[in-house]
């Protein structure tokens, strides 16, 4: 997820519930990140989890974030495998008070993604569904 009125990353914040890449991460693991001012993978401190899935890029998984002023919990098939709260520090380390966009991306090598090898392609990305439900 990325904030709607984005101007810098990572100041404004990315909000990553699942990310697969087998070249830097492993077969069959897959990763829960945020990214921020204080917490970035340049710097070495983002808040990350890499879960081990099996059947990750092979089978259908439930993947969540439930999202409050206080905390992110990040789920795979109904389990948590990640929590970031808010330590109240400021936008520096909780930019996510602001509007974000849902963002699924197909991302091809890259730093995360490492070396490509074009005998994959082309490839196919598919998504059953997409719900987002919102507290009153």
């Amino acid at each position: 997820m990325m904030p709607q009125n984005f101007k810098a990353w990572p100041d404004d914040g990315e909000i990553d519930i699942m990310e697969y890449a087998v070249s830097t991460q492993g077969m069959d693991k897959v990763s829960s990140s945020i990214h921020c001012k204080a917490f970035n993978w340049p710097a070495g401190t983002q808040k990350t989890h890499v879960k081990s899935i099996t059947g990750a890029a092979s089978e259908f998984h439930v993947y969540a974030l439930e999202w409050s002023a206080d905390q992110m919990k990040f789920y795979v098939d109904g389990e948590l495998h990640l929590t970031f709260k808010n330590d109240g520090k400021g936008y520096d380390h909780w930019p996510f008070s602001a509007p974000f966009y849902l963002k699924l991306n197909l991302a091809w090598g890259g730093n995360m993604g490492g070396k490509t090898n074009d005998s994959g392609l082309p490839a196919t990305y598919e998504v059953d569904y997409v719900r987002v439900f919102q507290k009153k």
